[in-house]
């Protein structure tokens, strides 16, 4: 293991530069530590939406924690808030994930009904906020959701309608939106910084941040514009609640727990995947570099066409079918490996893994783990489209 300040018995290393400078006032050897210390971590310009995945143990939450989160520019010492954390159970709902009322017994013995937001209600808000308050030329804060044990809980009844926010345009906003419950909305805003100060016929006014004049929410279109939120007679206009590109979303699962809760296809296309192995090894380098749309488009074709020629080992043909639109070209390296090759490892051949290893020319026991598989990548590209499996047995 490398040490902290490099090679001591170097004479350039850092700490013989520390050294160096024992004439030196404090300041100024301050200073020096400071311009001599690696830069930090580099920030993320674009949303990350990932499932890291491996055994237990393999350091997915450290990951998320000391690396991601810092490299989208988040210090959760100076903001907290920009960070929300949840674990999903058994016994975890969609109340909990987007906000739900529960009941509240007054000191008079009257129940009382409040509106508990929910975790990702909490993100979205948070996310709104920072691009409210960011000012021109200044870069927006990111937000980021974690998401621990996501397949411990039925992901797919804890989405409900968020599920429909799972794309992202170009930019990093969903590429389609929902519309919110009025409970839902107020909620919201109210989290965004506007407070109640009155009411105006049938509804109630607002101070946004509790300054200015009380509007009703109608005539604070200006500022929901920013959200691309249209608001008329205090209700939201159509589906347009997205989630905004300073918000991603991160969870983490075993691949030993996959069968608690089936995740599903479509649900899974919806994310990046990021494979942990257990011993922190990492695939050859790409040979096949990028895929643009027609090298991607090819590489699609052939792999259905394997899919299909060995149907008789899949349950459910219709469902292992890969789309175009699985991942967006052009397509990496690392998606390949962790989102293309999980996908046929874990939902196609989850039954049986002949098909594989006859393709990939291996002994059984040499394909046993994921981790197996993704060390093969280069040859499992070059023989899908070389096509000697369509003559093959």
């Amino acid at each position: 293991m490398t040490a902290p300040f490099g090679d001591r018995s170097q004479p350039g290393s850092h700490l013989s530069r520390w050294l160096a400078l024992g004439c030196r006032s404090l300041t100024q050897v301050r200073l020096v530590k400071f311009n001599i210390m690696e830069s930090p971590i580099q920030p993320i310009q674009s949303p990350i939406q990932k499932i890291l995945f491996g055994s237990p143990g393999t350091g997915k939450s450290w990951r998320i924690k000391d690396e991601i989160i810092p490299g989208l520019g988040i210090d959760e010492s100076i903001n907290p808030e920009n960070v929300i954390r949840t674990v999903f159970h058994p016994e975890y709902t969609y109340g909990d994930f987007m906000g739900k009322l529960m009941p509240l017994t007054t000191k008079e013995k009257k129940v009382e009904y409040s509106f508990y937001e929910g975790h990702f209600l909490k993100a979205l808000a948070q996310a709104y906020k920072n691009i409210l308050s960011s000012q021109p030329g200044e870069k927006i804060k990111n937000v980021a959701l974690v998401i621990d044990e996501i397949n411990r809980g039925n992901s797919s009844a804890i989405f409900g309608t968020v599920f429909q926010l799972l794309d992202r345009d170009k930019n990093g906003w969903s590429d389609y939106g929902i519309n919110l419950s009025e409970v839902e909305l107020r909620s919201i805003v109210s989290l965004i910084g506007f407070v109640i100060s009155g009411t105006d016929g049938d509804f109630p006014t607002y101070k946004y941040e509790g300054k200015g004049y009380a509007h009703t929410l109608e005539k604070h279109q200006d500022i929901f514009s920013k959200l691309n939120i249209k608001i008329k007679s205090d209700k939201i206009i159509g589906s347009c609640i997205r989630i905004p590109p300073n918000l991603s979303i991160l969870g983490t699962m075993n691949t030993s727990d996959n069968s608690i809760y089936f995740m599903d296809s479509a649900f899974k296309r919806r994310w990046d995947w990021e494979f942990v192995n257990w011993d922190d090894s990492k695939p050859p380098a790409a040979e096949y570099g990028e895929l643009d749309e027609t090298q991607w488009k090819t590489l699609i074709k052939n792999l259905n066409e394997f899919i299909k020629k060995n149907h008789k080992l899949i349950r459910g043909i219709e469902d292992k079918q890969i789309g175009y639109y699985f991942i967006k070209t052009p397509v990496s390296a690392d998606k390949i490996q962790n989102k293309l090759m999980f996908f046929l490892w874990d939902s196609v051949f989850n039954r049986d893994k002949q098909p594989l290893v006859k393709l990939l020319g291996v002994e059984t026991d040499q394909l046993v783990t994921f981790g197996d598989f993704t060390k093969l990548h280069n040859q499992f590209i070059e023989k899908i489209n070389a096509g000697e499996w369509r003559t093959k047995p």
